[in-house]
């Protein structure tokens, strides 16, 4: 299965925090699915880090190489992503969520996520 995680799967699973349900960890460890990790969402961690409404148990540089070790695929930001964007309805206002739900529909990605406002967009969650 091809899965798209929003940003605070990822930092749930990498930090080992029992946020993140035991089914949705197997599910993200699972090595048969492919875990997809938009950019927007190390965009959004970096801001938040600089703004001081993050904190992380390893720098953003050691995240990004645990997400290279995890063999996680990192999802560029393409020209489609931006113009399925400018379709969503204003339901939810978050840019890097919007991104996320618009990568999902365009790729057609299970999205992981505690978010229930992406049900709004008839994405698939898990």
């Amino acid at each position: 299965m091809r899965l798209l995680i929003d940003t605070h799967i990822l930092i749930w699973f990498l930090e080992g925090n029992k946020l993140l349900s035991k089914s949705r960890r197997r599910l993200v460890a699972n090595p048969q699915n492919d875990i997809f990790v938009s950019i927007a969402s190390l965009w959004e961690m970096a801001i938040k880090i600089s703004v001081g409404k993050l904190t992380l148990a390893k720098p953003l540089a050691d995240v990004i190489k645990q997400i290279v070790i995890e063999d996680f695929e990192i999802l560029p930001i393409t020209p489609e992503h931006s113009l399925q964007v400018s379709t969503l309805p204003f339901h939810h206002r978050d840019p890097f969520d919007r991104i996320i739900i618009a990568q999902s529909q365009t790729e057609n990605f299970a999205i992981v996520t505690d978010d229930n406002d992406f049900k709004i967009y008839g994405v698939k969650l898990l």
